[in-house]
């Protein structure tokens, strides 16, 4: 009898499963103190996306964390390829986990003696925020309840499991009305969103937050691609009265690219419309998931 993988597949102990089969245990700590660092990397027509950034990010992460899962790139590289292959998926949304593992001496409290252990899934592509919304502009709440967790707490720069503050302000948008959240620091700067960074765009200026946010690659891509169309691009501190005061705001994510904003709060932004900009940039993000130089075409499983 076939396995069915078309809600996706997962990479567990060297064996591909259904995503619905996988299982760490109960005590893992992956679970039990949300000690894992991850990295997502997005599939497109049977390609990654810069799969050598991400790898890199997740090697940095793993480095950051003490972890050593016993798999080399190589290794970490080829599970991805043969579980993407053996999905089927043609665009995917592939995440590559370190989870921190089980105490190898029973009711230890010593991270030092855990057994850490690599993972693997993908499944369709997931859009943080859905197409025809991105297309038309994003409504977005930028609360003043709930703020960002400061980075000399969990540091930002190492992709973790570390929501409570993401989901606190998810309920809080949700139930305003709102698509998504996008959090301050507790300075009144903006930094980032469940899933993505933000970008200011005034005159000729491009400004992201350069602190107490995930690096994206996709952030990368997009200030490469506004250099390109002949932005300047500035990496730093963005208050959240500055960002108010934008032309234009968009957000970048790997799960849907650049999505252009048309609301945060009662603020409009381009007649509460996706902004001409942020539009093109969208466009030119997509032109370039086709493009040869940033894909590895995923490999037939052996």
């Amino acid at each position: 009898m076939s396995k069915d993988f078309s809600k996706g597949a997962a990479w567990i102990r060297g064996d591909i499963v259904p995503i619905h089969e996988a299982k760490i245990g109960v005590t893992d700590w992956a679970l039990t103190h949300s000690d894992v660092t991850y990295d997502v990397v997005p599939v497109w027509n049977r390609a990654f996306f810069r799969l050598g950034d991400y790898l890199d990010r997740f090697e940095a992460s793993m480095t950051a964390c003490h972890m050593d899962v016993g798999m080399d790139r190589a290794a970490i590289e080829s599970a991805l390829h043969d579980m993407v292959a053996g999905s089927g998926l043609d665009a995917a949304y592939v995440a590559m986990v370190a989870a921190r593992g089980v105490p190898i001496i029973p009711g230890s409290r010593d991270p030092r003696d855990c057994a850490n252990h690599f993972y693997a899934w993908c499944v369709p592509y997931v859009h943080v925020v859905k197409p025809e919304i991105a297309e038309a502009g994003v409504a977005v709440m930028l609360p003043d309840t709930v703020r960002r967790i400061p980075e000399d707490s969990v540091n930002p720069l190492v992709k973790n499991y570390h929501w409570g503050d993401f989901t606190q302000g998810l309920f809080a948008a949700k139930a305003a009305g709102f698509e998504t959240v996008l959090l301050p620091d507790h300075a009144g700067n903006v930094t980032e969103g469940p899933g993505f960074n933000v970008f200011a765009l005034k005159g000729n200026r491009v400004i992201t937050p350069e602190r107490g946010v995930l690096h994206g690659i996709t952030r990368r891509t997009v200030l490469e691609l506004a250099e390109a169309q002949g932005f300047s691009v500035e990496e730093r501190t963005l208050p959240v009265a500055e960002l108010m005061e934008a032309d234009e705001v968009f957000l970048s994510s790997s799960g849907g690219g650049v999505i252009p904003v048309a609301r945060i709060n009662d603020r409009q932004f381009s007649n509460g419309a996706a902004g001409a900009q942020a539009l093109r940039l969208r466009q030119a993000y997509w032109a370039l998931m086709q493009d040869s130089r940033y894909l590895t075409k995923v490999k037939s499983a052996v």
